[in-house]
């Protein structure tokens, strides 16, 4: 299991940060073979940042082998509840929308310190995956207007994120890419200076969930083309699988 020693930081500082690893700016992000620089290893996670020309923030890079299989993985991560369970901060999400697999829209909000105003945030994320590569491959990118301002919540309006899962054996390599350009006050040294402890925290956590009983035991879905699907519980797979045949 991956560990990490977060709870040296403070709690206020950890829960104004958490905000803003769901907020990014537009432009493209770094690629995964940038000249990114290791900030810190922590069991089988590393983390990386890069600067940026456009921005005094930072871009972080998190690598990390999670002992637990793609299909579990994935089983809480196509669950629009599941935020709550292993992202840093969050305290309610939920799926809204005529979405799919593919493309579908989640609802969030990030719980704040008193006296700073709660933040939401509306999301659009897309799933890709093939079975030659075994890869999967998920963005996520802020669309605040798709859903009414909440007058309790700070709407967050800009947010890009990078996730590439790839199966080894019965762990899985997850790469996560993010940038963060946050408005208001905040100063950029503190937020650069959490860039290696929020992802560790989220990522531990989310080794942690995908052993949860209600996450064990699911497959992944192709199509005849080899296209990624779905992801069912393999009593499910089964059943689909037999009445194709």
């Amino acid at each position: 299991m991956l560990k990490c020693n977060t709870h040296r930081i403070p709690g206020w500082i950890m829960a104004v940060a958490s905000v803003l690893f769901t907020m990014s700016a537009s432009a493209q992000l770094p690629g995964e073979n940038a000249e990114w620089s290791l900030k810190k290893q922590t069991g089988a996670i590393k983390i990386y940042t890069i600067e940026r020309d456009d921005s005094d923030f930072r871009a972080f890079k998190a690598d990390a082998l999670l002992d637990a299989p793609l299909a579990n993985l994935m089983a809480v991560m196509t669950n629009p509840e599941s935020c709550v369970e292993w992202v840093y901060g969050c305290v309610e999400s939920y799926g809204f929308g005529d979405g799919d697999f593919h493309d579908r829209y989640a609802y969030s909000v990030n719980n704040m310190p008193w006296p700073v105003t709660d933040r939401d945030y509306v999301l659009r994320i897309r799933t890709r995956g093939d079975l030659a590569s075994g890869e999967v491959i998920m963005d996520l990118n802020a669309v605040p207007a798709r859903r009414g301002k909440e007058a309790r919540y700070v709407r967050v309006d800009r947010s890009d994120t990078f996730y590439r899962f790839t199966p080894d054996g019965d762990k899985t390599h997850m790469i996560w890419i993010q940038h963060t350009d946050p408005n208001g006050a905040l100063p950029s040294w503190l937020v650069n200076s959490l860039l290696v402890d929020i992802p560790i925290e989220s990522m531990q956590q989310l080794e942690k969930v995908a052993h949860k009983p209600r996450y064990q035991n699911h497959r992944l879905l192709f199509n005849s083309d080899g296209i990624l699907t779905g992801v069912v519980p393999s009593s499910s797979a089964d059943t689909q699988q037999t009445t194709s045949e």
